[in-house]
């Protein structure tokens, strides 16, 4: 009789190099989230403008990840992961040139906002499917798991951070987000360094890996215009839609994601506009990182002992209730509250949801898999900021997060009815649950 030893995640170099590479990126993501909405309102003065700034990014990422999941598939994702953290590098540094010469229109925040939301499209599914390559199947939920943590880190930081900066000049976001992106890039180097020859099946067939990483950038660029690129995303789809343990769950996330979005930006405009300071904004998001901080510490917990259907929808319900109780909050404090409760479980529902997806998608596919599954999430977030900015000159704060919280209950009642979502069992269960659905 043999005794099998759980994969340690701390004893994975690897897994640890590309942790710091992730977090340097989402530190930057992070600031810049943070900060374009309130720079967007602080420059135009019109919650609508900065939403349309908002609705636009979101569009362009969607856009764009449709063809990043084809490029991650195509390439080697590490060194897509170098040359994504080298764009993030260049853009950021000229939103800080724009920043210091006082160049920050409506028009100049839209073609950054643009720029980096294509480089996000194109580029980070490649980081999140390299994951596959780095952690066994039977230690996914809890690094997913470790990566919710993470997250609510960085939006820990992230809100107080961006704050002060931003109190100090816009300037000082782009610079912060250079040297993120900087790190990122240089860590996601050395995890190229230490990368197995044959670890990705669609490397390029190249002398070295120095040399897949020098002619990265011109693969990247070309491989979108192939004749068999569609061909590629439609696979990706195809395949998704052919799992009934899968599909479901998506339009689940696409509307709690719009819901739980609205809620969130129609706030920070509504603090904005009230005449808050970025930092109080900052605390709110603070307080978000905070909760989810602790989320993630019971995370683990609740992935590996509860079936992934009861983690679901049960924190689904949770930040329903949450995003209906910011109605009748008006003062940070009370918000800060409300925000907690909203987003508490939302670490263990995303490691649930992320970690049996990766278990279940085959490792050539996963890239496709991945945007296919990103745009669907995705797909009516761009409605969000549009939602929140002409919802609060239209029909004003309350009736704006009265639409939010309708869309977050209608995500609990889809969930509840989708029995593909409901047989979804326990982390000990995910590689046999998903060999049910494989194709023979």
């Amino acid at each position: 009789m043999t005794t099998v030893t759980p994969h340690r995640l701390v004893h994975n170099a690897r897994y640890l190099t590309w942790l710091i590479s992730d977090t340097a990126k989402g530190l930057a993501s992070a600031l810049f989230g943070f900060a374009i909405p309130l720079i967007a309102l602080i420059v135009t003065n019109d919650p609508a403008q900065a939403g349309i700034i908002s609705a636009v990014g979101m569009t362009i990422r969607t856009i764009t990840t449709v063809f990043g999941g084809v490029l991650a598939d195509r390439h080697h994702r590490i060194v897509m992961m170098i040359i994504g953290s080298a764009a993030g590098v260049v853009i950021a540094g000229a939103f800080t040139v724009l920043a210091l010469t006082d160049a920050l229109t409506f028009a100049t925040l839209l073609l950054i906002d643009i720029a980096l939301a294509a480089r996000t499209g194109l580029f980070d599914i490649a980081g999140e499917s390299a994951l596959k390559e780095i952690v066994p199947d039977d230690a996914m939920g809890r690094a997913q798991a470790a990566n919710q943590g993470r997250d609510a880190v960085l939006q820990l930081a992230g809100g107080p951070l961006g704050g002060v900066l931003l109190a100090a000049g816009a300037w000082l976001i782009g610079a912060a987000m250079a040297v993120f992106h900087l790190i990122a890039m240089m860590t996601a180097w050395m995890l190229l360094r230490t990368a197995p020859r044959a670890a990705h099946h669609a490397a390029p067939e190249v002398g070295d890996a120095d040399a897949a990483a020098s002619t990265g950038l011109v693969a990247a660029a070309v491989a979108v215009g192939k004749p068999n690129a569609l061909r590629e995303v439609a696979e990706g789809f195809r395949w998704l839609f052919s799992r009934p343990d899968l599909r479901g769950v998506l339009f689940v996330a696409t509307i709690v994601n719009l819901g739980f979005s609205t809620a969130l930006t129609t706030v920070i405009y509504a603090l904005q506009q009230a005449g808050h300071s970025t930092i109080t904004i900052g605390l709110l998001a603070t307080a978000g990182g905070v909760a989810m901080l602790l989320g993630a510490l019971v995370a683990p917990v609740l992935v590996s002992r509860m079936r992934a259907s009861v983690v679901i929808i049960g924190g689904l319900a949770v930040a329903t209730v949450g995003v209906c109780g910011m109605i009748p909050a008006h003062e940070p404090w009370a918000l800060m509250v409300m925000l907690g409760v909203t987003v508490f479980f939302i670490p263990a529902v995303n490691a649930a949801l992320m970690g049996y997806f990766m278990v279940a998608t085959p490792t050539e596919l996963l890239g496709r898999a991945n945007s296919a599954s990103a745009v669907l999430g995705m797909g009516a977030m761009p409605l969000a900021p549009l939602i929140a900015g002409f919802g609060l000159a239209a029909i004003g704060r309350e009736n704006t997060l009265i639409a939010a919280s309708v869309l977050c209950a209608i995500s609990v009642v889809l969930a509840v009815a989708n029995p593909g979502l409901r047989a979804l069992p326990a982390e000990s269960g995910w590689t046999a649950h998903a060999r049910q659905f494989e194709v023979r």
